[in-house]
């Protein structure tokens, strides 16, 4: 299937830098989890901003790097920050990532985000693996030519066994994508929790679609970082993000890291 042709030189300039020219796994990491990328060796880190044709992220928690090196004798690339479309990005500017991943031979992709919880069963500090998704009425495409074929029922299978075999709970479930940046009414957690929905972002769900598409195997992860609007008492703020990814950072490193070896 066809990459953009801008691609090429992405990979050069990346690859001139000392990235290597293939690797087995690529890692989305959402809003408070870059620790992760700490677990990389040697690693080559590049700042988006140095990096041609590519654009910047602006949302806290995103250090906006890209990092090569190696987990468990594994070439990954991590990207500390994605792009969303509440940025002003295009959606086919918000799937770089995906597309990077393919024209580096990635043989499995895993995205994470944070999320808030529309399922009052959950709560802050979860981690829930998608099995669904729920577009809200609004196509996210970026070749609105083609089909979206999700079955990740399989996948979150999967997950919950190599979670288990590390010794965590993870919950599986519906990731809701909602435009943003502004957080959701109560009234309208309300009628999300009446479509099905379990945890609402404002990402992902472009990237799963591509990723479809290129047929890449993937494999997607929400942290519950806040209770979504009329869960529970109290003013809703991204602060509240950072502090519940660094409640669970060392979980989910643990998770990605075993799903980089076994998925």
């Amino acid at each position: 299937m066809s990459l953009p042709e801008y691609l090429s030189s992405i990979n050069h300039f990346l690859t001139a830098r000392g990235f290597s020219s293939s690797v087995e796994a690529a890692v989305i990491l959402g809003s408070g989890l870059g620790d992760f990328s700490d677990l990389i060796q040697d690693p080559v880190i590049v700042s988006y901003s140095e990096i041609p044709d590519f654009p910047h992220t602006s949302v806290k928690g995103h250090s906006g790097e890209l990092i090569s090196g190696t987990i468990a004798n594994k070439n990954v690339m991590a990207f500390s920050g994605r792009f969303h479309r509440y940025e002003g990005h295009s959606y086919s500017k918000t799937v770089l990532p995906v597309h990077l991943a393919k024209s580096f031979g990635a043989q499995k992709l895993i995205i994470s985000n944070a999320a808030g919880a529309i399922n009052t069963g959950f709560k802050v500090g979860d981690l829930m693996v998608i099995d669904d998704v729920f577009r809200l009425f609004e196509h996210v495409s970026a070749a609105p030519s083609e089909p979206f074929r999700y079955n990740h029922g399989p996948t979150a299978t999967r997950v919950r066994e190599i979670a288990a075999s590390i010794g965590l709970e993870v919950q599986r479930g519906t990731y809701l994508f909602a435009h943003g940046p502004s957080y959701e009414t109560k009234s309208e957690i309300r009628a999300f929790r009446t479509l099905g929905g379990d945890v609402v972002g404002m990402s992902t769900l472009p990237e799963l679609v591509e990723a479809a598409r290129l047929e890449l195997p993937t494999a997607a992860i929400s942290m519950v970082t806040n209770m979504a609007a009329g869960v529970v008492a109290g003013k809703l703020d991204h602060s509240h993000v950072k502090a519940a990814a660094e409640s669970r950072k060392d979980d989910f490193a643990r998770l990605v890291s075993e799903l980089i070896k076994e998925l």
